[in-house]
């Protein structure tokens, strides 16, 4: 089939840098941008952090302060946004307003949605942002529904704000899915020294009594319902996609947190990310595998995230599985520290590092490069990391 039409369903960062690739790699055709939001695509990591800010250095006072530089218009994109994808078919997706949009190649970029209990409010958009923001600056007491990224930002910048804060987890720890007992445990006692409750194995299935505002950041789901039956999805609902972030539907790809991709470097398992890095980089190898053909491109990355929380720049980069060997340099209960994880056969697969770039740094070569470390001379905190390298 001749590519004339490319139809890219997602108005986030991923959907944006696949149409911007797009005609930076030449691609003379139609090219259709359908976004759900009124705004055209922004940046979404500040809505947790430089947006809540309130009044001071580095305040995000306008949805246009987070936008991306890019001319729609100049590039011949038609532009559809504030409508949102409703239906497939084979070759057409239909949006809410009922209008039947063509294509050659689809590019689904729907992102996530975040889960909702039928309380509280919960944090996406732009919009959402200013209304925490209210809330956390009005003298007010607030709740949070989860430990994790999202919550763990939230509080910080409502107890900078001097707004009272207690977080719900139902889990025993913080990111008990994500990180071991001891790296949890020690995330843990951030939220006391910053003054906010945190309590527990403490489920909640209403509105948290005592409280003014309650702000629900319990995850994601992947948007993709409106996809049907045909394709394949994981357990959570992400799309299932090869290294090349081709669908199992010929001619449908997937790109960014909407997508779990098939990982050469870690063994073949499907790997969905949620973080900016992978927006940013996913469309760099789809764009050539849609217009070049399926496998002018292997997306394989090492993934990698960041979040600063309570004071700390926290990230990570790589990926751990629980038969990974977990490595400690430095003290948990010190200001800065890292944590390293070892397969089996001792090749560096993932660094958290908390205050330490240059663990970080790196350790995101040495993974990268499949490096084989001794564990003794990892451990040693004062030494490079690349220094354990056998």
């Amino acid at each position: 089939m001749k590519l004339e039409r490319v139809l890219v369903v997602g108005g986030g960062m991923a959907g944006l840098h696949t149409v911007r690739s797009l005609r930076e790699k030449g691609f003379p055709g139609a090219v259709t941008f359908l976004g759900e939001e009124q705004h055209a695509p922004y940046d979404r990591p500040p809505l947790s952090k430089a947006v809540l800010a309130g009044n001071g250095r580095g305040t995000v006072e306008k949805v246009e302060e987070l936008a991306f530089a890019f001319d729609f218009a100049d590039s011949g994109v038609e532009c559809r946004f504030g409508e949102r994808a409703v239906g497939w078919a084979p070759g057409v997706v239909t949006t809410g307003t009922g209008v039947e949009l063509r294509y050659d190649r689809l590019i689904v970029a729907t992102g996530s949605t975040p889960i909702q209990l039928g309380f509280g409010e919960t944090l996406r958009t732009y919009e959402d942002s200013l209304r925490l923001r209210e809330r956390i600056t009005g003298g007010k007491r607030i709740a949070i529904v989860g430990a994790g990224w999202i919550g763990a930002e939230v509080a910080t910048a409502a107890r900078n704000a001097g707004t009272e804060v207690v977080i719900h987890e139902a889990r025993e720890r913080p990111l008990a899915l994500v990180f071991p007992a001891a790296v949890g445990e020690a995330m843990a006692g951030w939220y006391a020294q910053a003054g906010a409750e945190l309590k527990c194995s403490d489920p909640v299935t209403g509105p948290p009594p005592g409280a003014d505002h309650t702000l629900v950041a319990v995850g994601a789901r992947p948007d993709t319902r409106w996809l049907g039956e045909a394709f394949h999805r994981a357990k959570d609902g992400s799309l299932l996609v090869s290294e090349h972030l081709e669908t199992n539907v010929p001619g449908v790809f997937a790109v960014g947190d909407v997508a779990a991709y098939r990982s050469v470097r870690y063994g073949g398992r499907h790997i969905r990310v949620e973080h900016w890095d992978n927006a940013l980089r996913g469309p760099q190898a789809l764009v050539p595998n849609v217009l070049e053909g399926v496998g002018a491109a292997v997306y394989d990355p090492v993934p990698y995230f960041w979040s600063e929380q309570f004071g700390r720049m926290v990230q990570y980069v790589g990926h751990h599985t629980s038969a990974d060997r977990m490595v400690l340099r430095g003290d948990l209960a010190a200001p800065t520290w890292s944590v390293c994880w070892l397969d089996p056969h001792a090749r560096l697969t993932a660094v958290l590092a908390v205050g330490r770039p240059r663990d970080l740094a790196q350790g995101r070569r040495l993974v990268t490069a499949g490096a084989v470390l001794d564990a003794a001379r990892v451990a040693d905190a004062g030494a490079a990391l690349t220094s354990a390298v056998l």
